[in-house]
């Protein structure tokens, strides 16, 4: 399917690994221009190599102001079409575990970054009357997961202000839609089962597995089919989509809404 991105040009966070990194190849396959951030240049060095003009890279942590100010400007010179909002999140942690430095930190790594980064490129959308914001956060905003107090409660601050922020720029061909992954075949997967097996004391392969079960589909998500979500998401195709948060968790979310 084509899905109209070609020549267009993208921001995309966490580039380097997991969603981001399957995210930046989905683009880049459809003939999209990304401009990749992330805190490991060695990544960022080979994603260019692979790439060459296709890719720009930026090396900083996104959370922090400056580099968000950096992507700000190359984003605006490279007349970007959309952003992923995508960066690793807190650790995994039980209420009584986390102290009110957890949360300030949760906070900063979260959500105060994407409140700053949406206000600095939501005027370039305003004035090209076009933009895509994607959001990757957890399906934990759906149904609380064990040992994710951090994560489940500032996600769900995004979700607030993803939904209300598509509906006060509706009309103007900007979109806001968010991904919430379950138990995919990445690094975050692997912090969560170790967590289970330091609390229960079980073998880290028999929690794995224990993991798989619990996932009606029996498997985990593969990051490159939630990439090329996200790079649908991020196209014209997604015209008539906005304010919506797509589960990606093989049937494990109960709920019906």
């Amino acid at each position: 399917m084509d899905l109209g991105i070609k020549n267009q040009t993208f921001l995309v966070g966490g580039c380097t690994a997991g969603f981001g990194k399957a995210t930046t190849e989905a683009l880049i396959k459809e003939g999209a221009k990304v401009i990749g951030v992330a805190r490991k240049q060695e990544g960022l060095f080979e994603l260019q190599k692979k790439y060459k003009k296709s890719f720009i890279p930026l090396a900083g942590n996104i959370t922090s102001s400056e580099t968000i100010n950096a992507a700000v400007t190359l984003a605006k010179q490279q007349n970007i079409d959309g952003v992923l909002m995508n960066a690793g999140g807190p650790p995994a942690m039980s209420f009584e575990e986390t102290r009110l430095s957890d949360w300030d930190e949760a906070y900063r790594n979260l959500l105060r970054w994407k409140v700053e980064l949406t206000h600095k490129l939501l005027p370039h959308f305003k004035s090209k009357q076009y933009g895509r914001f994607v959001f990757i956060e957890s399906s934990s905003v759906k149904q609380p997961i064990e040992n994710l107090v951090l994560s489940t409660s500032l996600r769900l601050s995004v979700v607030g202000m993803m939904k209300t922020i598509s509906q006060e720029v509706s009309g103007q061909n900007i979109n806001f839609n968010m991904i919430a992954p379950g138990s995919h075949d990445t690094s975050a997967i692997n912090r969560l089962i170790e967590k289970k097996s330091q609390i229960t004391g079980e073998d880290f392969e028999i929690v794995k597995q224990g993991f798989l079960e619990s996932i009606p589909a029996k498997q985990f998500g593969n990051p490159m089919h939630l990439g090329s979500l996200a790079s649908w998401l991020l196209s014209p195709m997604a015209e008539f989509v906005t304010g919506q948060v797509y589960a990606l968790e093989g049937g494990a979310v109960k709920s019906t809404l």
